[in-house]
This record gives C-alpha cells, structure tokens and sequence, in this order.
C-alpha cells in the first residue's frame, strides 16, 4: 500500500491544495480536508467538512466524524496554521496509539503573534516545518524550511514592457497588517498607477498582476508571501519587506541570490522610484526573480523536500 497523508484543515493562500496536487502526480494518495474553504477558492478542497461557524458542540461533532473515517485511511497527517481535526489533548494521544504519524506546517500569523510559551504544542507533532529562514525566529523549537511551491507551468513569463507611467500591483490579504496604507501613500508620490488587489478570485487576482510592471508585496513584515512568488513567476520585479539574516541564510541554502528589492515603510518612495525610471532594471529583476523562483519554489523541488521530510517521520 502506497503513502497515504492527509493535509488538513484549512487552505490558506492555497498552500494546501497546491501541495496536495503535487503528491498524487507523485503518486501519494493525498487529501485536503477543511472546515470550510475559502472565499475565493471554493473549489480548492477534496472535502470541504462545511462547519457551523458557530456552536462548540455541533463543531465537534463535525470534526469527529470527519477524523473517525480519515483515521484509516491516513499514515501522516499534515496539519495546517497550528489547527488539528479534533482537539490536541486527545489528537496527538490518538495518532500515537494508533501509529500515525503528524507535522505541524505553519504560515506565519499562527506563530508571529503568538508568544512563544504558547507555541509549545508544535512538539507533540512528529515534524515542524515552517516557509521560510525568517518564521525560525517566533518558534521555540527547531523545524525544517520549505520554501512554499507554485505550479510553474501555471504561470507563463509576461515580458516586461516599456511604457511612460508605470504600473504597481499591491495585493494585501489583510491591509493592515501589510502596510497598505504605506504603499498608497508611496505611490501617490511617484508618477505611477497603483492597483490594489483585495477581494476577489485568485483567478481575476492573477490576470491583473499580469498587467502590473511592479509588485509591491508588504512594508511591514520580515518576509514576503505566496503573492510574491507569484510575482517573480510572472517575471515581475518585487520590493517588500525582509529579514536581513534571512536573506542570507536562503542564499547559504539554496545557492542562489535573492533578487527581492528589500524595502521598508520608511524608504519605500526612494526604493520605488530607480524601478520605476529604470526600464532595464525592472526587465533584469523581473528575469532574475524567475530563475529564483524556478530554482526555490517550483513545485517539483518543494515536494521532494516534502517527501524527504515524511520518509524521516
């Protein structure tokens, strides 16, 4: 009988769902189970379990009905965001009982704004892993650092285009917390147009960030997202914010530079403004962004980390 692992229970920036589909073409029999898909991806799940949004006990008994079928059918549980099927004082006693194994695969806001003491329940998993050098730092724990992956054939390379006014794409999941305000206030001051991606289907979301010139990810965080990979995969140059350490560490690991132009709340104007006058410069970035995404994110060399990672369990 060949691998079995269900990933679970939520999709968020559709890290799941793409992970997912990568296994089976490897062969794995993989799920993702959520409580409820998302908004914009309402397709992105092989089952969506639809929980009551509210009321504990109707949750539950959800949630336990899901996990008694799954639990046969899964040798590895991969779960999401620090969430588990059923409560972690019983699920991690269960899996252990009946020789699963687990991982925990954080995201970023459920260890950034959590202190550390409250974290401690990551190592009743098998395995941590966590997207990037700079979410080490929220962790009190070791975990392995995989690069979230994308779909290459997905995402065509959109030449870079000369024109008088420049184009920024800017698509926050939560404005506050990537410093949307920043950006709008940034581009007012240059002579760009500014689209701000917020509210729609990933497939619309996609199409306008093809139009873009530049990608302006956050201005507040120590590392970018899923949008800018997508970016640099389209051939767009990206400016965000980053973990300078961080970024040594990925070009230590992966033997390649990180061509993300490193910006912050402060100097996004002065960093905006040579990519926005260079036409050069944002066709050498937006190549160079490419070949690191290639190198890195591509999906293919994800899940053989990943499926490294479930052969140690």
């Amino acid at each position: 009988m060949g691998l079995r692992v269900t990933h679970c229970p939520v999709n968020l920036a559709g890290v799941g769902w793409t992970n997912v589909q990568a296994l089976r073409k490897r062969g794995v029999d993989a799920r993702l189970v959520v409580f409820n898909t998302q908004p914009f991806r309402p397709d992105q799940a092989d089952w969506d379990l639809k929980r009551p949004r509210k009321g504990l006990l109707r949750q539950q008994l959800v949630q336990w009905r899901a996990f008694s079928k799954l639990l046969p059918q899964t040798d590895i549980f991969h779960f999401y965001f620090g969430l588990t099927l059923v409560p972690k004082s019983v699920q991690f006693p269960i899996l252990r009982a009946t020789r699963r194994k687990s991982l925990f695969h954080f995201l970023g806001a459920d260890i950034r704004e959590h202190p550390k003491d409250q974290l401690m329940y990551g190592l009743q998993a098998d395995a941590r892993d966590v997207g990037s050098f700079a979410a080490l730092q929220f962790i009190p724990y070791d975990a392995e650092v995989l690069p979230p992956g994308i779909d290459l054939t997905a995402y065509d390379l959109v030449p870079a285009v000369e024109r008088e006014r420049v184009r920024i794409v800017h698509a926050p999941s939560n404005k506050e917390k990537k410093g949307t305000e920043h950006v709008i206030e940034a581009c007012k001051q240059l002579p760009v147009d500014l689209d701000v991606v917020h509210g729609v289907r990933n497939e619309e979301a996609l199409e306008r960030y093809k139009q873009a010139d530049i990608v302006v990810d956050q201005v507040l965080r120590d590392w970018h997202g899923v949008f800018s990979i997508e970016g640099m995969a389209l051939g767009k140059p990206v400016v965000t914010s980053l973990d300078e350490d961080a970024v040594r560490q990925t070009e230590e690991a992966f033997g390649v530079k990180v061509p993300i132009v490193r910006t912050t709340k402060d100097d996004l104007v002065d960093v905006l403004r040579p990519l926005v006058e260079s036409f050069e410069e944002r066709r050498r970035l937006g190549e160079a962004g490419r070949a690191y995404v290639e190198e890195v994110h591509d999906i293919e060399r994800m899940t053989d980390r990943l499926l490294d990672l479930y052969g140690r369990l």
